[in-house]
């Protein structure tokens, strides 16, 4: 396993980061000119290669004051930023076929129009982060001074040499126990990436199968009674939301909220304990607000970033992560199996037929956790939650057909 940590260069002085800066603004600049060419390569159908010919890179020396080494590194970025690109699209072209030749249609035409809205490019470079291999850094953790330790670049080129001061973090104390730190890194004006290389860990046999709902108002709940609580200073996801709500996107405020989120999210999944855990098993949740309005309250809801985070865990503690479909999940009543669209209302949840009454997201952990069949499309297309059915774990199909079920007041 790859982790990364991110640290922050503020104990720079002004002088060593202007000099950071003049280097990442030519490093970009060189690196957009071999977008430009490999590009044209791509154009003229010639194969794209991870190293790129000294012939193309001998070409950028009259042009820019960097080495010949950073000239390689850009170079290499480069490429992998065009084959990412190029790969991406032809990725979509193939599912596209594959949709086609199986008949389903209207995945297809939703695939279409995502190829058509999206179609492939050269890429622009807005900001380019140099990665910078042993050749050009040295780090040093064993110091007299007042800091952490130190990173020396050099082999930049114009006899440029950058000596930058760093303290430590606790993520990065962490992945130090874990694994060991690699040569190279990855910098910006502001920030700076160490890299780890952690062993992989065994898939665990024993333990139990855990459900987990995530949300926006708790970050998760589990079907073992684990909960997604506020900080010390009182702050939850969703009052966080709505100050990410309140800032001008683009601004330092936007950003440092931003940062606020990443940082909740990150502590609050730290705190779920997996050591019992086998199997842990997630919603799988796609296109939440595709074609809806929505409020920048709910803009701003990051489920990717939740799971990435949970995914990593998984893989850290040998935990087997499965993804299934959210249909029903938090209407269906955990106790009795019976599901109806009024069984949830907001933050509870009771049953229409058994009376049974819990925390909603509650209930749906413990269905996401349980083995039940998969729900299909034609409930949906029916909208059978409105007159309700019964989905087990050993029978899927609703016990009562719906037209005997218009009249649902009988059971209240």
């Amino acid at each position: 396993m790859i982790r990364s940590s991110k640290i922050s260069l503020k104990f720079t002085n002004t002088q060593k980061i202007d000099n950071l800066s003049i280097f990442c603004d030519e490093y970009k600049t060189v690196t957009q000119n071999f977008v430009d060419i490999i590009w044209q390569q791509h154009l003229n159908d010639e194969k794209i290669s991870n190293l790129i010919p000294k012939s193309i890179t001998d070409l950028m020396k009259d042009k820019t004051w960097l080495s010949s080494r950073a000239i390689q590194s850009s170079a290499k970025q480069a490429s992998g930023i065009v084959r990412g690109t190029i790969r991406k699209f032809k990725q979509r072209e193939y599912i596209y076929n594959k949709l086609t030749k199986e008949g389903k249609f209207k995945q297809a035409r939703k695939l279409k129009r995502v190829i058509d809205q999206y179609p492939i490019s050269k890429p622009e470079l807005n900001e380019v982060n140099p990665e910078l291999d042993s050749r050009f850094i040295k780090i040093n953790f064993d110091n007299e001074t007042s800091f952490d330790g130190w990173i020396t670049l050099s082999s930049l080129g114009n006899k440029m040499k950058i000596e930058i001061p760093f303290k430590r973090t606790n993520h990065l104390n962490n992945l130090s126990k874990k694994g060991e730190i690699k040569g190279g890194i990855r910098i910006s004006k502001k920030f700076a990436w160490f890299n780890f290389d952690i062993p992989d860990k065994t898939k665990k046999t024993n333990g139990i199968t855990v459900g987990l709902d995530i949300g926006i108002k708790k970050v998760f709940v589990s079907s073992d009674n684990q909960i997604g609580k506020s900080d010390k200073d009182g702050w939850s996801l969703s009052d966080i939301q709505k100050k990410i709500s309140r800032r001008k996107k683009g601004s330092e405020g936007f950003r440092q909220a931003q940062d606020h989120r990443n940082n909740f999210i990150n502590w609050s999944l730290n705190k779920l304990n997996l050591s019992n855990v086998k199997e842990l098993r997630v919603e799988k949740i796609k296109d939440l607000r595709r074609y809806k309005n929505t409020s920048r309250y709910m803009s701003h809801w990051t489920y990717t970033s939740i799971f990435d985070k949970i995914e990593n865990l998984c893989e850290e503690n040998g935990v087997q992560i499965i993804q299934i479909n959210p249909s029903y999940t938090s209407q269906r009543c955990s106790r009795c199996g019976w599901v109806h669209k009024s069984n949830r209302k907001k933050e509870m949840f009771k049953c229409l037929v058994c009376g049974y009454a819990t925390d909603s997201d509650k209930n749906a952990s413990i269905n996401i956790g349980l083995p039940l069949p998969p729900s299909r499309r034609k409930r949906c297309l029916g909208h059978d939650n409105r007159v309700g059915f019964y989905w087990n774990v050993l029978d899927g199909e609703p016990i009562v057909p719906r037209a005997q079920k218009t009249n649902f007041h009988i059971f209240q």
